[in-house]
């Protein structure tokens, strides 16, 4: 282990959104970095020319901003470093410890296709090929002995050298590859520890052999993080499960919810407890207490993360929050009115998860008409012959009343009462009747905002249309 001060990197490829897992990688990383004064180092790694997207890098970025991971150096571009890649290459074929290989994939599977040990057989190693068109770079891995990772999160683990293949480092069309490429970036950054996802620790002896032979130095800390999995215990995958951290951002996620969430896949604090500020993460993580089991991500464990943490806002701050989805709404900027949206905010941030659920919510207030939804009209007012004369009353008392929660409420109740309905029963097809919907903010305090002229007149275009569907 390095002496040095920590330097850790996340190097994502950019061949689709940020995954979940991927953010959870760099969250722990950069946690690592911020507790022990260590660098935090973005690179990368676009070389896989035909799957990166230059959008996909500005996806990572963006992202990671979003979340509040900085980091301290880069983001490096690994495909700007194929010249140190190439001469590292030079370097182990010069000292024999690589060999050309201009063998195709169809003449190594007919070899080898009836032994016990899958992989290339070597026939190249010993052919003294010279560098040319069709042939490949292979590393030369010993035929004996044992590689052993120690890792932080698994304890040590062994790798017999002899069902390591002498694996490609530069393709025939004179590309580095993923193995060395990776190792010469880390050997030249300075990085002291490795984290990453745990499906790249049968790569890990491959990386340590080329590390040793282009003499790097002490190895990094080694940190395979647990996979996650869905509810079905399967690995997440990006055609089956919600895994982008854009679609959860754009959906209404806060920032400190999602940081905080991702956090827990894998580790809690000592104490047991979920709820973390920042400054309690960079305190209290540590890799040694990373479990190595699967972890669950559970989409409606993150909503209810999301709604707790929304809740936990203040009136002013939600209000902020909300801005770029009420600016996307549905209603017509001239018809939105801030201080009736203000007054509707504590009442709407009581019972969304997502900020992206809140037009919804208000839209009745700011639309000319409400959107009804026909369900809830059906069962509320369509099919409740009780539904005409609960509206009637409720219409002539609101006509008169004191404009207060209270006296809305008491008018409602009292023209529940007179058709022998509770108050529950009685204020469904009012609501559906004033904002389209069966849920929504409390009624009383909705219709006070709404104003006394526009929830009459809705109260009004209610009856009508009872009246012009007639009986049954």
């Amino acid at each position: 282990m390095s002496n040095d001060v920590p330097r850790l990197r996340f190097a994502p490829s950019p061949t689709g959104y940020f995954h979940v897992g991927g953010a959870r990688t760099a969250l722990y990383n950069w946690l690592v970095a911020r507790q022990s004064g260590g660098t935090f180092i973005l690179r990368i790694e676009d070389t896989d020319l035909e799957r990166n997207r230059e959008e996909w890098v500005d996806g990572i970025l963006s992202a990671m901003t979003w979340l509040g991971i900085d980091w301290d150096e880069g983001p490096y571009r690994q495909s700007e470093r194929a010249d140190r890649h190439v001469a590292a290459a030079q370097r182990l074929y010069d000292a024999g410890l690589a060999y050309y290989c201009g063998c195709t994939r169809d003449e190594v599977e007919r070899r080898t296709k009836d032994r016990q040990t899958p992989g290339y057989d070597g026939y190249c190693a010993d052919r003294g090929l010279e560098p040319g068109p069709g042939r490949a770079l292979r590393f030369r891995s010993p035929d004996t002995g044992t590689t052993v990772v120690r890792d932080v999160v698994r304890g040590e683990v062994s790798f017999e050298n002899a069902t390591i293949e002498d694996f490609v480092i530069v393709k025939s069309s004179g590309q580095p590859l993923f193995h060395l490429a990776n190792v010469v970036d880390d050997i030249d950054m300075r990085v002291t520890h490795v984290v990453r996802g745990e499906e790249h620790l049968p790569n890990t002896p491959k990386a340590l052999l080329l590390w040793d032979a282009l003499e790097g130095g002490p190895t990094p800390v080694f940190a395979h993080l647990p996979v996650l999995v869905n509810e079905k215990r399967q690995k997440l995958s990006k055609r089956r499960d919600p895994v982008a951290i854009e679609d959860y951002r754009d959906q209404g996620y806060l920032p400190e919810a999602m940081r905080n969430y991702l956090a827990l896949l894998g580790w809690a604090p000592a104490d047991g407890r979920e709820t973390l500020t920042v400054e309690e993460m960079i305190g209290e993580f540590r890799l040694e207490d990373v479990n190595n089991s699967p972890a669950f991500f559970d989409v409606v464990k993150l909503g209810h993360f999301n709604g707790e943490y929304i809740r936990a806002l203040s009136t002013p701050e939600f209000v902020s929050r909300c801005a770029p989805w009420l600016e996307a709404a549905p209603w017509s900027p001239e018809r939105y009115d801030a201080v009736a949206f203000e007054r509707l905010a504590p009442l709407v941030q009581e019972r969304v998860s997502t900020l992206s659920e809140v037009p919804s919510m208000v839209e009745f207030c700011f639309l000319e008409e409400p959107t009804i939804d026909q369900a809830s009209w059906d069962k509320a007012l369509g099919r409740n012959p009780l539904a005409s004369a609960v509206l009637a009353a409720s219409r002539d008392g609101l006509g008169r009343c004191p404009w207060t929660a209270g006296d809305i409420r008491a008018v409602i109740e009292e023209a529940g009462a007179s058709q022998g309905l509770k108050l529950a029963k009685a204020q469904a097809p009012v609501r559906v009747a004033v904002t389209g919907r069966s849920v929504g903010p409390p009624l009383f305090e909705s219709i006070e905002v709404l104003g006394r002229e526009k929830t009459i007149a809705r109260l009004e275009t209610a009856l009508e249309r009872i009246r012009d569907a007639g009986p049954g």
